[in-house]
């Protein structure tokens, strides 16, 4: 008898392409764990409205761009379940059951929550973006997940998936699953002005799709040590930025990359020449499967429309499991007259 694999639900908003933070923070994970689990990858596109609301006319481009940065990264359709949540109506009703246990308060100090308000100088959050974490929960817990890959950033917001299920489960019967979180090797990725994490809207990222000039001109233009101003001066690897990718992107050579630093044997742009040469070589086979894809459109959309249909069973399955629980299923009873 086969053993069922179990199942792992992640993704990510559909706001632009996704970049090397992305990658290192939870992307390689899903490539790497897709044998072994049921892969689940949901584009959130409802959830991306809680920002973008006035942008819906870029969506659809965002929600096809977002599938190549998937499939370039190595995600096999195959194995990996591309799914779009807008067309799963279930989980937005599991997001309606969940609201009504879960208080303001504990959204409200949700510290991604209010980061993310901050960056986005909401004074007044919207109902829809303070709850997107509810929403969040019912994504996971739709498809019964055991396993959630996510950036460092997004750990909070696992918890409260985490508290929710439990709180349903006591509530009513235990048929939802308590997921597991995986945060990536590399929690946080710094960007490349050396100042915040790589972000899209801070426009300091190295994207997958970037051609080999773009990496090039990037890495060319990253900060470094601030105090070195000739090649022979002393470095201070500790505090540049390019020399924490080189930490990430290029372990081989990192010590010595180092030492050389330190006693100003090479200067910044060898440094930064050996970074774009690591890079480069990370993206090139993800830029050879873009190509294959970008060739093939009605092919990535056959993808995403066999993948939603699959999640969109899968959630109804939940689903009756879930109105039977909270006795919601009122046909399925003797009328009580």
């Amino acid at each position: 008898m086969q053993e069922v694999k179990k199942r792992i639900l992640t993704g990510d908003r559909p706001t632009g392409n996704l970049h090397l933070g992305h990658y290192v923070g939870s992307l390689a994970n899903r490539v790497k764990l897709q044998e072994e689990y049921d892969s689940f990858i949901i584009i959130a596109d409802v959830q991306a409205l809680t920002t973008h609301w006035e942008k819906e006319e870029n969506l659809t481009r965002d929600i096809y761009q977002i599938t190549l940065d998937y499939l370039a990264a190595g995600l096999n359709p195959e194995l990996s379940t591309f799914f779009i949540q807008s067309m799963i109506p279930e989980i937005h009703e599991l997001t309606m059951y969940y609201s009504m246990f879960t208080s303001v308060n504990v959204l409200r100090h949700n510290p991604t929550v209010k980061t993310e308000a901050a960056q986005h100088g909401f004074k007044d959050m919207t109902y829809g973006f303070l709850g997107y974490p509810v929403s969040q929960a019912a994504d996971i817990s739709i498809f019964k997940a055991h396993l959630v890959p996510v950036g460092e950033d997004q750990v909070p917001h696992i918890e409260l998936t985490r508290k929710i299920v439990r709180r349903f489960n006591d509530l009513y019967r235990p048929v939802l699953v308590e997921p597991e979180v995986l945060v990536g090797d590399v929690p946080r990725l710094v960007g490349l002005d050396g100042k915040a994490k790589m972000s899209k809207s801070l426009n300091n990222a190295i994207f997958l799709s970037d051609t080999p000039e773009d990496v090039n001109l990037k890495v060319r233009n990253a900060i470094t040590d601030p105090a070195r101003i000739r090649k022979t001066d002393p470095g201070h690897p500790e505090i540049c930025t390019v020399f924490e990718y080189h930490g990430v992107f290029n372990p081989e050579e990192v010590k010595e990359i180092e030492a050389d630093c330190r006693n100003g044997s090479i200067g910044c742009v060898a440094c930064k020449n050996k970074l774009s040469v690591k890079l480069n070589e990370l993206l090139d086979p993800m830029r050879e499967r873009r190509r294959k894809y970008e060739t093939a459109p009605e092919l990535v959309k056959e993808i995403l429309m066999e993948g939603t249909r699959k999640a969109h069973s899968a959630a109804r399955e939940t689903m009756v499991d879930v109105r039977e629980a909270m006795h919601i299923n009122y046909f399925d009873h003797e009328i009580p007259i």
